[in-house]
Order: C-alpha cells, then structure tokens, then sequence
C-alpha cells in the first residue's frame, strides 16, 4: 500500500484540471503544465475537485508509479498555484552575480564573467550581489536551473567558497598543518 499514492490531490480555488486519457492538463492562474502518466499500470480519475490516482495491479511496478504518479500531479497543481523557488547563494571574496536583461552574469574568481541563459518559463531575480532567488511553476526546472548555476563553483570544504543552494551546510575541514 502506496503511503503518498492513497491520498487524493485536492485541486485548490483557481485552478483547473482535465484527464485525457494518460495526460493531465492543470491550468491556474501561474500558468498551464500537463503530465503523462503510464495508464497501463495507474488509473487517474477527476471527482469532485480532487484527483484519484489508484493501481490496476498488486504489482510491484503499479505500486510504484501509484505513488510517483500521484506526487507528480501534486506537483504540477502546486506550481500552477503557487509557484516554485530556490535561493542561491554565493559565498567568496568577489563572487557576486548581476543582471544583463533576462540573464545573469556571474563573477565568479575566472579570468572572465560566467554568462547564464536564463530558460523559458524561469525567472532570476538579483536580490543582492550575492544572493539569487530562481522561480518558476515547474518544480523540476527550477532544480535544474539552481543546480546548473551551482555547478559553476562548487562549495568547497577549506574556506568556505562556492555557489550553495538554499542554505545548504559545508562541512569545513581543517588545513594542512606546518
């Protein structure tokens, strides 16, 4: 038995939801997302304001979707409603991020900037130098985004520096000793 599968999704006021045969299609006032879902193993079903999602078998593979397919559609209903975010966060003497239209340019210790493409359906913003809140309706592309920046320079355990991502912990280490 499915611990997150069991509990229906209950679609929130302004927001919208259709099932077309192994698609669904969420609309709310942030946007539109559909997720197809595997029909040979899950059954959705709309009643009432509230999404169902059940298995067809005992199986291993249809307990498995159940609760992956009902953790995605909640998802979906979530950014749709309301939204996504991360803070990143750049720690180092000189690191700091600025604006350049919808991209970010980062300085990030390099003999040269680091330019980022902001991607559709994401939004950067700059709250300060050193600190950049990403935003969007799918949860999956704001990861992507915050971990692509990360990516740059990761944290590193001796001084400090490096890109971490809401607040993530470093553990230091202590340095060489004479």
């Amino acid at each position: 038995m499915s611990r997150v599968g069991k509990y229906p999704v209950i679609i929130p006021e302004g927001v919208s939801a259709s099932v077309n045969g192994n698609v669904v299609n969420v609309k709310g006032k942030l946007g539109e997302l559909s997720f197809a879902f595997d029909d040979s193993h899950v059954n959705v079903e709309l009643n009432e304001g509230k999404i169902v999602v059940t298995p067809h078998s005992q199986s291993r593979t249809a307990r498995t979707l159940w609760g992956t397919t009902r953790a995605q559609i909640n998802s979906i209903v979530k950014g749709v409603s309301v939204g996504y975010s991360k803070t990143i966060e750049l720690f180092g003497v000189g690191y700091k991020a600025r604006m350049d239209g919808k991209n970010v340019v980062l300085t990030l210790g390099f003999s040269h900037d680091v330019p980022f493409a902001t991607p559709a359906g994401i939004t950067i913003a700059c709250e300060s130098q050193t600190v950049l809140k990403v935003s969007g309706v799918d949860k999956q592309l704001v990861g992507q985004v915050a971990a692509e920046i990360r990516k740059y320079r990761k944290p590193e355990p001796y001084k400090g520096k490096g890109i971490r991502v809401d607040g993530e912990y470093v553990r230091r280490k202590e340095g060489k000793k004479k």
